[in-house]
């Protein structure tokens, strides 16, 4: 006999859906990187860190940006992302132990960390996020692309914007060269990456690197207030607009994200050497300021 339908009832499938992550959940999980605010309507602020203060680059907050992207991404109650550092600088140190994972195995962390995570970090901003995305960078510091390739950029008047890796003896090719090559072009890129040219918020602006400089205490009031504009259109528009914006960089980051990680990564185990080392983060910015000096 065939099986009927009543009024009222709703088929069901004979499997159920595999749940999405619950807000709570992830909030206590990713508690060590990142703080995460998100209003009922679903507007999400996540906040990187280092115990409370201005992130410490190291292997694993480096690895739990990619993954905090993918998990916000597989949430469907999350519908625009605001995406900042804590503290004065965006990122401008290194944690003191936070590549001792490295030195102890370099071949196998210059894939996990610097090919793998370093790529995923990257692409997932693009492609696993189909929500409307504005960085907040909120003080100087390096990997600036995460907050730079977001769909709306504000940016602090003290911020400072700059490359770091060729002056440190590396190959610029993480991220930050798709991102500098997009927004500034060639010949600017080049500059930019060869010297360790230090671009500040109003440069950085004439440049078309961001959208908005601001006092550092009025960014967040103001990327609540683009986020209420945005959240002003129905969901469908705001996530397929999404797909429009991100055209461009999907196309960067299928050209040449792998290559220029790839590229990078065999520059270091050429020479056998540690992808980050705080004594060579120091004289790397010594080295940027004596060419403009």
């Amino acid at each position: 006999m065939a099986n009927t339908i009543g009024k009222g009832e709703i088929a069901m499938s004979l499997s159920p859906f595999v749940p999405t992550p619950k807000f709570e959940d992830y909030r206590e999980r990713f508690k060590d990187h990142f703080r995460l605010e998100r209003r009922a309507d679903g507007v999400l602020l996540a906040q990187a860190h280092t115990l409370g203060g201005s992130v410490q680059l190291s292997v694993e907050n480096h690895r739990a940006l990619g993954q905090l992207f993918k998990t916000i991404g597989a949430d469907p109650e999350n519908e625009v992302l605001i995406l900042t550092g804590s503290g004065e600088h965006f990122m401008m140190a290194i944690d003191p132990e936070g590549f001792a994972l490295e030195r102890e195995n370099l071949q196998h962390w210059a894939y996990e960390y610097a090919y793998k995570d370093g790529r995923i970090n990257v692409s997932s901003l693009i492609n696993d996020l189909e929500i409307p995305t504005i960085g907040v960078l909120n003080g100087s510091g390096g990997h600036t692309e995460i907050c730079l390739m977001c769909d709306l950029t504000l940016c602090a008047e003290e911020a400072i914007i700059f490359d770091p890796h060729f002056n440190m003896g590396s190959v610029p090719g993480d991220g930050i060269h798709s991102c500098f090559q997009e927004l500034l072009g060639v010949k600017r890129a080049a500059y930019a990456l060869l010297t360790g040219q230090r671009i500040d918020a109003k440069l950085a602006l004439e440049y078309g690197l961001v959208n908005e400089v601001l006092p550092r205490d009025q960014l967040l009031g103001r990327a609540w207030k683009l986020a209420d504009h945005i959240m002003s259109q129905p969901r469908a528009t705001r996530r397929l607009t999404t797909q429009i914006l991100r055209r461009p960089w999907k196309q960067r980051v299928a050209d040449d994200l792998d290559g220029g990680f790839g590229i990078q990564m065999f520059a270091h185990l050429a020479k056998n050497e540690a992808i980050h080392d705080p004594d060579r983060a120091a004289s790397a910015a010594a080295a940027g300021r004596k060419v403009f000096d």
